[in-house]
């Protein structure tokens, strides 16, 4: 698994060249974000023990197999880390998957993974985990939630937007890396949440697949305007 450190409190975690997790350092110890796929524990491990520090905290973005594939095997190796993630999230690794009455009723797609882990804490939208800030962000799937580092404008937006293979807005199909797209629930959603993350105004973009963007305001505009045309296309066809 290779790690890259960027800036003084965030390492990128990132297996077969494309799959990311992230740690991030609070004063007691990591925070960290994202399991990445199933067999990934060990190479997390090795991680938070390069940096020098416990993983005192372990949270998802959202359930699907490639972030939360290996979270029974890293709490199986953490008993005392506090683990935190939404209610939503809890459902999903429980295998409830049902769509809310006032949710787009599209079909939901990805790979989403049963887990017996369950959280010690659930988080809201608005919440702090340590220096994060819980923010809502659905649209690639219904639970996705991103952190925003209060302390340096990081910003760890799960799948709502890809660098792999070019920015793109989640549901927004990159050729060559297309998988986050073809794992997308709602694209109207998506870019939704993609609007409201570039006004957050991130000096940080990291993200689950692809380079971690410095000073990325510009390439999420270019993005967001990218899935603008495609929704209006869509609308304009219904």
């Amino acid at each position: 698994m290779k790690v890259t450190q960027h800036g003084q409190n965030l390492w990128q975690l990132t297996r077969l060249g494309a799959f990311n997790c992230y740690l991030v350092r609070e004063a007691e110890g990591l925070t960290l974000i994202d399991t990445n796929m199933s067999g990934s524990g060990r190479g997390i491990l090795q991680a938070a023990q390069g940096v020098g520090l416990p993983i005192t905290r372990v949270t998802l973005t959202h359930a699907h197999a490639d972030h939360a594939g290996s979270l029974d095997a890293v709490c199986a190796q953490l008993p005392e880390a506090e683990v935190a993630f939404t209610a939503r999230t809890a459902a999903f690794l429980q295998g409830q998957r049902d769509l809310k009455a006032d949710e787009p009723q599209a079909k939901l797609r990805g790979s989403f993974v049963n887990r017996t882990t369950k959280a010690t804490r659930l988080l809201q939208a608005g919440d702090m985990l340590g220096s994060l800030r819980v923010v809502a962000a659905p649209g690639h799937t219904p639970d996705q939630v991103a952190f925003y580092d209060e302390r340096d404008g990081s910003l760890i937006a799960g799948d709502a937007f890809q660098t792999q293979a070019g920015t793109a807005v989640a549901g927004v199909r990159r050729w060559l890396f297309p998988f986050p797209a073809m794992a997308t629930w709602h694209l109207p959603t998506a870019l939704a949440t993609a609007v409201a993350l570039h006004a957050l105004t991130p000096a940080r973009l990291a993200v689950g697949h692809g380079r971690v963007l410095e000073g990325p305001l510009a390439s999420m505009n270019a993005a967001i305007q990218v899935a603008e045309k495609m929704v209006n296309g869509q609308t304009q066809m219904a």
